[in-house]
């Protein structure tokens, strides 16, 4: 439920004289604000307090963490921290872009979303907010790629980017695999070294259009002969940018050439080029063998027990066991940005306080959707504001640009790179200005050594 819904029902229960209303909430807030007992359940034995969540907290102050967002010293989350990519040399410069982007539901007769304009880096540390159906769940689905814009803009990511998604309805990632263990659900959806969520996604399936432009594309004239390409394979990097590997109809693997990435694209091969892309950024994220003790470890991170990870099927599991599973899942591949869709649903206020200390050491980006005011706070810096399809940003990120931090991957005597708001990279004349008094001798330094026939410094 967003805020408006919130408040309502919160003027509705306390609006009820004859009714008796028990709540099971983790929302202190709400709480706070509408109950008149407590009855806590503490050790096997039920007893009741008087008065609201804050007056219960008084009379029982070790209960405190039901109230408040901290973490226990004994109940800790760790989120991996994401891989080097090429090229980033600052946490602040982007990694995924949205220029003007639009969408329209087919069933819909009025457009989602209009003219959004977006940056993700590293450094993010975003709150997506807004009333239910202004269009942020829709959002972030086009930034991973599980939609695609139909109504005009683009949108530019890191070719070895790694995204971590949990959805709004997150047990949606588990639901065909609940009489599978936690072990068994990892072993299938990693079995081949990619997220096998990855393959269903829009931005990995070839629309009709694109399938046409691809079959007129793939004639190409190698040493005077044409050919027509089959498959993209691989890829190997160039100062710049990569080329790939192409395999040919007809012809055997020794007839394979490398081709630029810019020349595929241009011949319809985009979504074919992204493929190669994602597979080699998720083996770069890859670096822990997919065995039962690893993966064990990595849940135990989320403070899953051995016992639920390879011995009880996820169909038994509490909302919370699930949610930390769909959590560990996202994160198995090491993302460099999170992407979190009401991550609060079904997390008890320990949890929620764990996760938010584990997001807050969290080397990558992160983007939230969300109505608690008390997880978002403790976290962003930046919001993205979304009323009815539109986004007005705001936070230093947005205001202040890209790429004026510290380098990730070098002393921090080196020379750092300048970036635009979008991103770009800017020259930045690295010379520095002389005082009049130092342009005066150096004049005079010129005219002496051309009086001597030594020539200035301009003609050496």
């Amino acid at each position: 439920m967003d805020v408006v819904n919130i408040a309502w029902l919160e003027t509705y229960l306390r609006s009820l004289k004859t009714t008796t209303s028990i709540i099971v909430s983790h929302d202190s807030g709400f709480l706070n604000n509408v109950i008149t007992d407590v009855l806590h359940l503490n050790r096997f034995k039920l007893r009741r307090y008087r008065g609201n969540l804050e007056a219960f907290v008084k009379v029982v102050p070790e209960a405190k963490s039901y109230y408040t967002l901290e973490a226990a010293e004994d109940y800790k989350f760790k989120l991996p921290d994401p891989p080097l990519l090429e090229g980033v040399k600052t946490k602040e410069k982007s990694l995924l872009k949205m220029r003007k982007i639009g969408f329209q539901y087919a069933s819909q007769t009025v457009q989602q979303l209009y003219d959004i304009t977006l940056q993700v880096s590293l450094s993010s540390r975003v709150a997506v907010l807004g009333p239910n159906g202004s269009g942020k769940s829709t959002l972030v689905k086009l930034l991973i790629g599980d939609m695609e814009p139909n109504k005009g803009g683009e949108i530019w990511k890191h070719p070895n980017l790694v995204i971590g998604y949990v959805a709004q309805h997150a047990f949606h990632h588990i639901d065909k695999h609940l009489d599978k263990t936690p072990l068994e659900y990892m072993l299938w959806r990693f079995q081949t070294g990619e997220d096998l969520e990855e393959l269903n996604k829009a931005n990995r399936t070839p629309t009709a259009e694109e399938l046409k432009k691809m079959k007129e594309g793939a004639l190409m004239v190698v040493e005077g002969q044409k050919r027509t390409i089959e498959e993209v394979l691989n890829r190997k990097k160039l100062k710049q940018s990569y080329e790939y590997e192409v395999s040919f109809k007809g012809l055997s693997s020794s007839e394979n050439v490398w081709v630029p990435r810019d020349e595929l694209v241009k011949r319809g091969f985009e979504k074919k080029v992204m493929e190669v892309d994602t597979r080699e950024a998720q083996k770069a994220g890859m670096t822990r063998p997919l065995v039962r003790r690893e993966i064990e470890k990595h849940f135990g991170d989320f403070g899953l027990e051995a016992e639920f990870v390879s011995h009880n099927s996820m169909r038994g599991l509490s909302g919370g066991q699930k949610v930390k599973i769909v959590l560990g899942a996202a994160t198995w591949r090491r993302p460099h940005v999170l992407c979190l869709d009401e991550p609060t649903n079904y997390l008890d206020r320990e949890s929620l306080a764990a996760l938010i200390e584990a997001l807050k050491k969290f080397e990558g980006g992160v983007l939230i959707i969300t109505h608690s005011r008390d997880f978002s706070e403790s976290i962003c810096t930046e919001v993205w504001a979304m009323r009815e399809g539109r986004l007005e940003a705001s936070g230093h990120n947005w205001v202040e640009g890209q790429g004026s931090g510290a380098r990730i991957d070098g002393k921090a005597d080196q020379e750092e790179d300048v970036y635009d708001a979008m991103g770009n990279k800017i020259d930045v004349n690295k010379a520095k200005k002389l005082s009049a008094a130092d342009q005066r001798k150096a004049k005079k330094a010129r005219m002496a050594r051309k009086k001597a026939g030594l020539g200035s410094d301009d003609e050496e």
